[in-house]
């Protein structure tokens, strides 16, 4: 750098994410330039992409009780030890946690083979269950408040991805009847029992772990990752996390530790009720199309083989249409606005399933129960966003990250068992519940709203020019 740079970024240093300081904190205009920026956001981009590992197949080949008691257990050690994995990663770095869950979770999917290991292993997921919650609060540590929601948005892809793949792999295995006498479901069922096809799996997911290990920095003022592979020079490193801070100082970390204040202050936090009961209300409604969707096609009269490839097709929409909430939400800077006409937008359509659900229109339910899909958690990661940039400190938002993905495993729960063969064809019950459950999240979200709106009202009255809540 130059003398006078040199100048400027003395000027401007503020305490770094770790909580050690470098200067004196200051208010003043970044010395960097814009094109300085850029190019390092890209950077940063590319280092986050290999995190993005967020869905695994299942095992399978059980007796259905024990794979619903597995799945319990799986949902329970999520709920359970979702904030104690934050606590974790806020000790000890991204890094080290979020690839040891990635190990962990490989070596899962290697050895889960046996009907012995699979409520052991399943069980022992208390050990992967922070990683998506790891991995949102990582990601507010590397970006700016206009720069998240698109974030979230691509991080949640895997999922959407592995959703829509699923129902073209079964079009395409169960087009496979008749081949060695055997059907179509049977072909599907040995895919999924096969031991070479398991271990691939979980030793693709170990050679992730590896590329996340040697490539993962360990914070963004030591951008060095776990392999010793630095990635950022010194003055890049200074930008980067610089940057962030200048933008949210809240984001620091000023300790090594969730301090008991934190937990405190997250814990009595009234205005996270509204975000988790969005969350628990509009995810619910839609949690059993996950498995019963494919049914639900083919009860409209088309094929059982064709239903898998129909269903996927809003998956596929709801790809394009979540990366535009995300990158609305930033652009407008307006998070709540988002998540509100998301979750109205599936509730009218869910409202326009039940009724329809009794008559014989078929093209029109599969074409509604396609929008359905299509906007079914696309506002999920912005919910996720708004809540990280309404927390007041960076402990308090490692916690409510894992207070939002509780949520969201909580409603797999909820929703689970809405279709039941008893309410069959046309899910009358099924759809109603769905409705229910859709205009909790979606009232809840207004609620939200409303709520930083009149906070914002009131400190601004009273002159208080301290924290402003997020739109």
């Amino acid at each position: 750098m130059s003398e006078h740079e040199n100048e400027k970024h003395a000027s401007n240093v503020l305490v770094d994410s770790e909580g050690s300081s470098h200067g004196q904190e200051s208010t003043q205009a970044p010395y960097w330039s814009p094109e300085q920026e850029k190019r390092l956001l890209l950077l940063i981009d590319f280092q986050s992409g290999n995190a993005m590992t967020d869905n695994f197949m299942k095992e399978v080949g059980i007796t259905q009780f024990e794979y619903n008691v597995g799945n319990q257990l799986m949902y329970l050690g999520i709920v359970l030890f979702e904030i104690p994995s934050n606590l974790v990663l806020y000790k000890v770095g991204p890094a080290i946690w979020i690839g040891f869950q990635i190990v962990a979770w490989g070596m899962d999917m290697v050895h889960t083979l046996q009907r012995g290991s699979f409520l052991g292993f399943d069980f022992q997921r208390i050990c992967e269950c922070g990683y998506i919650p790891a991995g949102l609060y990582t990601m507010t540590r590397f970006y700016k408040k206009d720069e998240i929601s698109k974030r979230f948005a691509v991080f949640f892809l895997g999922n959407m991805v592995a959703n829509a793949g699923a129902g073209l792999l079964a079009f395409g295995i169960l087009r496979m009847r008749g081949i060695a006498n055997l059907s179509g479901w049977q072909w599907l069922f040995l895919y999924w029992q096969l031991t070479v096809t398991q271990q691939l799996e979980g030793m693709l997911t170990i050679v992730i772990a590896v590329l996340f290990i040697t490539l993962f920095p360990r914070s963004t003022s030591n951008p060095v990752s776990l392999a010793g592979l630095r990635l950022f020079t010194e003055e890049e490193a200074h930008i980067i996390t610089q940057r962030v801070l200048l933008d949210d100082p809240t984001k620091k970390h000023a300790h090594t530790h969730v301090s008991r204040e934190e937990l405190k202050a997250v814990f009595t936090n009234w205005k996270l009720i509204a975000h988790v009961m969005t969350t628990l209300g509009s995810l619910s409604a839609i949690a059993s199309l996950a498995s019963f969707g494919p049914s639900i096609v083919a009860s409209y009269g088309y094929k059982a083989v064709e239903a898998n490839a129909m269903n996927s097709i809003g998956y596929w929409i709801l790809i394009p249409v979540t990366l535009f909430w995300g990158w609305a939400a930033d652009k407008w800077g307006k998070c709540g606005p988002m998540v509100m006409f998301g979750t109205f937008i599936s509730f009218v359509f869910l409202i326009a399933q039940r009724c329809i659900a009794e008559t014989d229109k078929v093209t029109a339910k599969y074409a509604i129960i396609t929008v359905v899909y299509a906007f079914s958690f696309n506002w999920h990661p912005i919910n996720g966003s708004w809540m990280a940039l309404n927390a007041k400190s960076a402990g308090e938002r490692s916690i409510t990250m894992a207070i939002l993905i509780m949520a969201a495993n909580a409603s797999g729960i909820v929703g689970g068992q809405i279709f039941q063969a008893s309410d069959a064809p046309n899910y009358k019950v099924g759809w109603s519940v769905s409705v229910a459950l859709s205009c909790i999240g979606f009232v809840s979200s207004v609620v939200a709203n409303v709520q930083y709106w009149k906070l914002n009202r009131l400190n601004k009255k009273k002159g208080n020019t301290g924290f402003v809540y997020h739109p």
